[in-house]
């Protein structure tokens, strides 16, 4: 399953992020946002206390700052939509630098900005140390509905087939001349994009037939059988206790 498109977040290294069971990770990663969201948005020492703590985690993963940086660039719609709400912002309004803005938009946009890109960091790193097979194993470890897994597994896995399918299917349309130029040419492009939908469909019908013949039950093989241990745990709870401390904090401080 390691795919090119599917492993591109994936970073091969040697550190204990990496060596921490997928399922810990998973809850870690999950509670830690949940105490970033729940940080009272005027408690700013909060946040860069948070940043500390996953500027440590990326150092002992041995992750890049520059290959972080330009993940992080996903979050650039959400932080347009942050820039423009300072001013359509209603309430009390402030002069900065000469341009009337909404205090409460402010206030906002700082909240999107903090959270969002510490959400985003985060996610960046779990991803950047946990091959996708390893995180489907940690979501069934953790009882999330094993449909679900199920579906995102071939999902992953058939990615790349599918992307090199229409790749190819692009090819035989420009070397039969088609340059679309207007709307009235798009026929050929919509016919192209049915003619995909139905292959990966027929592909996936004899694919589940092939799984039940080979004894498919429904749930896909763990790639380890591998446990968590209690300093793994241990580990995980002091990240994710640090984090809640510091947003219950943040209420309580001024």
């Amino acid at each position: 399953m390691a795919g090119t498109h599917i492993q591109a977040l994936y970073r091969q290294q040697t550190g204990p992020l990496h060596r921490l069971m997928p399922h810990v990770k998973l809850a870690t990663t999950l509670l830690f946002v949940l105490a970033v969201v729940a940080t009272p948005r005027h408690a700013f020492w909060a946040f860069a206390v948070h940043a500390v703590v996953l500027t440590a985690l990326t150092a002992a993963a041995r992750i890049r700052p520059g290959f972080v940086l330009r993940r992080m660039l996903i979050e650039i719609p959400f932080l347009l939509f942050a820039v423009f709400l300072p001013f359509v912002g209603t309430g009390e309004r402030v002069e900065v630098a000469g341009i009337s803005l909404s205090l409460a938009g402010l206030w906002a946009a700082w909240s999107i900005l903090a959270k969002a890109t510490l959400g985003v960091w985060a996610s960046i790193l779990l991803a950047a140390t946990t091959q996708v097979p390893h995180l489907l194993e940690g979501l069934d470890r953790l009882r999330f509905p094993r449909v679900i897994t199920a579906i995102m597994g071939f999902m992953v896995r058939y990615l790349d087939l599918v992307a090199d399918e229409w790749s190819r299917m692009g090819t035989a349309l420009r070397s039969r001349a088609y340059r679309p130029r207007s709307i009235r040419r798009a026929g050929a492009l919509a016919a192209a994009i049915g003619a995909l939908f139905v292959r990966s469909y027929e592909r996936g019908e004899r694919v589940h037939q092939a799984m039940l013949s080979r004894g498919f039950d429904g749930t896909m093989p763990s790639p380890t059988g591998a446990v968590a241990t209690g300093p793994q745990w241990s580990a995980a709870a002091a990240v994710a206790g640090l984090a809640a401390a510091v947003a219950a904090a943040g209420w309580l401080i001024p």
